[in-house]
Parts: structure tokens; sequence; C-alpha cells
């Protein structure tokens, strides 16, 4: 909301849009009572959040993780709102979670939890009202489990939910999507800045689905990745990490912990260290007023949802730090996700080459608009980002008329 403030009164947002897009629509908690492999039932705790519907059906994540609460998920839905809006995609925004560890739980203990959750919430639920998909904890494990419950009860419905298997509806290029899109924006950075790839450090932070498919996919572009990590810890070759070795490593271990393949380092570390690009792919809030200050890498690309915090901001914006928000840098995972719905519903489905000549420009597209932006009203790229899809919020409220 301070990061929404800022945005609103530069452009002098009229109150009523403010009232409008500061408060979800809905938010919806359930409880869901599960029984357990060893015979016991236990209620987990579960939570929907629409924040927007004003450009269409709302659309968002479902996060599995021990510290998921409603503030949380309120966060993550108004971010998918504004995501939605900055790259033009027919929707609102919307988040939901389940408060449990995923790590200590058996797949048959993940399934029930996961068709109790889509029971609950099964009137909320549908292919033009709200449309969730994976997130932090969730895979296309679980989008199969939603897919197959709901259309139990409402029969065959595939674009209920996107991030699903391909042989149950999903999308080419879907899983590698949003590192894709890091990549995309940050050598979009990088020819804003001038720089050359084959002369640019980065250091990634998280080595999930994101932090990996982003990594390689820099790697590609000629950019030296000489810093990986995940939440065993980092690790720093001066060279550049083989980042495809790593991830055969992660595939065959489970994590980074023990990887030969570099110097082992703290995750602290790998975030204040002398590269040119930061692409934090991990949680929330990594990078904070407390090591801002420390911060070397002249571009951040945030892969994850609020990595830097708001006080973090003014701190990296008065050193010159170039960051590309979340809400553009991520928005190629929802982008795609758009994609599948669209194949989904016409019954028709496209190449992975296909998906990303059409993905490519609307990325773009949204970039060269935040970047105007941002030298028009001398702000960050994050405000800019916040600028351009409130006006576009700001449109569809007042088109709706006076209700």
């Amino acid at each position: 909301m301070a990061r929404f403030n800022q945005a609103a009164d530069l452009i002098n947002l009229d109150q009523r849009f403010r009232d409008i897009i500061g408060v979800p629509e809905r938010v919806i908690n359930v409880n869901l009572p599960v029984k357990l492999d060893d015979g016991t039932t236990r209620v987990f705790e579960g939570f929907r959040v629409i924040h927007s519907t004003v450009m269409g059906p709302s659309k968002g994540g479902i996060r599995f993780a021990p510290f998921v609460d409603l503030d949380e998920v309120k966060a993550l839905a108004g971010w998918m709102t504004f995501k939605c809006a900055l790259v033009g995609l027919p929707y609102g925004g919307a988040k939901g979670g389940i408060t449990l560890n995923p790590k200590v739980r058996s797949t048959d203990e993940l399934e029930r939890i996961t068709r109790a959750y889509t029971r609950a919430l099964k009137d909320v639920f549908g292919e033009d009202s709200d449309i969730p998909a994976p997130d932090m904890g969730t895979s296309f494990r679980e989008m199969a489990w939603i897919f197959h419950e709901y259309s139990r009860i409402y029969g065959y419905t595939p674009g209920v939910v996107t991030g699903k298997p391909l042989h149950l509806g999903g999308s080419k290029g879907r899983v590698p999507a949003t590192g894709w899109g890091v990549m995309v924006t940050t050598m979009k950075a990088i020819e804003k800045l001038g720089w050359d790839p084959k002369q640019t450090t980065c250091a990634v932070q998280g080595f999930g689905n994101v932090g990996s498919w982003a990594a390689k996919l820099l790697e590609d572009q000629g950019i030296k990745v000489v810093a990986i990590s995940d939440h065993t810890g980092g690790y720093f070759r001066k060279g550049g990490i083989d980042v495809r070795d790593a991830v055969k490593f992660l595939k065959k271990n489970g994590s980074l912990d023990g990887y030969g393949g570099a110097e082992r380092i703290t995750n602290e570390e790998l975030l204040t260290m002398d590269v040119d690009i930061l692409v934090p792919a991990a949680i929330e809030n990594v990078i904070t007023e407390a090591n801002a200050e420390e911060v070397q890498a002249r571009l951040i690309v945030e892969g994850a949802n609020g990595p830097v915090s708001s006080t973090a901001d003014a701190i990296l914006d008065e050193k010159g730090v170039l960051i590309v928000p979340d809400i553009l840098a991520n928005a190629g995972g929802v982008t795609v996700s758009y994609f599948e719905w669209v194949q989904n519903r016409r019954g028709h489905y496209y190449s992975e080459e296909e998906i990303r000549d059409k993905a490519a420009p609307i990325m773009i597209e949204a970039f060269d608009r935040v970047y105007e932006t941002h030298e028009a009203y001398q702000c960050s790229m994050r405000i800019a980002a916040y600028i351009s899809a409130i006006k576009r919020l700001a449109t569809g409220i007042d088109l709706e008329g006076n209700f």
C-alpha cells in the first residue's frame, strides 16, 4: 500500500479509485478437516482472497507453506491485480494458500487436503470467475487434483485452473515461463543500460523453478552466472557456474547441498556480492533496510514476489540501482497461464514456439511502457509499473460506471 499510495500521489489519483483498488473485493477463510495417514483428523486453515475482478475473472496461485497467513495472501492478491493490469491481461487478481508444511505431508495427505480445499471453494473457483494456479509449495500435481475435483462436481472444466500437466490440458512453455520472463526483462534492462551481456555477471538467489530457469536462460544469452543458492546455502565460482550441471545435481539430490562445482557461500553473501545483476527468485523481503546499503549489484530483477522491502527501495534508489519490479519481471508466468486458459476454452493448442512468439510482445511492450513512465515521471521502475497498472485499473473502474 505504501508503494500504491506513492504512485497514486504522483498521478493525483481520485479518492474513489484509491478506495476501490486499495481493498480486496472478497476474503474467504476456510477450515479443512482432513484425515491423516495415521488415522487422526487435523483441521487445516485455508485462504482465498479475490482482490479485484475489474479487468476480468480473478487470477492467482495457491501457496502451501507453514508461514501462510491472511495478510500475506492479501498482499499477494493485490500484486496479482497490478501484475495482470500491467501486462494487459483480461484478468483481475487473487491468491490462495493453506497453512501447512508440504515437506512433512505424504502425497496422499496433500491430495486429500487439496481436494478438500477445492470442495470448500467450489462456488468461488470457475473459468469465468476465479482461476487458480501453482505457487510456492504447489505444482502441476496439485493443479491436476483441483481440476479433477472441480470437474467431478461441475463436469469437465479444464479452464478452471492453469499450470496443469500437459496431458490434462496444460500449456507447452508453462514450466519455464516465469524464468523466461525474468530473462526477457533482464535483457531489455541491459539494452537500456547499454551493457554487453558477455561482459556482465549475475547472481541468482533461489534455485527453484523460477531461479533455475532464469539462470539457464541468462547463461544462454552470454551472461556469466557466478553465484546461485537455495535454502541450503549459496555457491560461487568467479569464472561462472555451469548452470545445467547445477540443475542436474539439484534434480538428483533434491537440493544444492554438497554441490562441488563451486565454492560454498552463504545466502547473505550472495545478496551483497560484487556482480552486475542480482536476481532474487526465492521469497519476499530478502533485501531490507538491514542489508540494502551493502548490495553491490547495479541491476536487480525480481523473480520472486516482493523480495525487496518497501523500506529498502529508497536506499537502493539513492544508490542508483535499477530495479525491474516483480509485477513486471515475473509476469511471464501469468502471461503463459493466460494462453493455457485460452487454449482450454478454444480446444486448440499451440507449440512452445507459438507460445513464446505470443508472449514476448506482451512482456516487451509492458517493459517499454514502464521504462517510458519511469523517465516521464522521474520515478523508480517500481513506481512506474504501479502507475501504469493503476491507470489501466482506474480506466476499467470508470468505464463500469456508478454502481
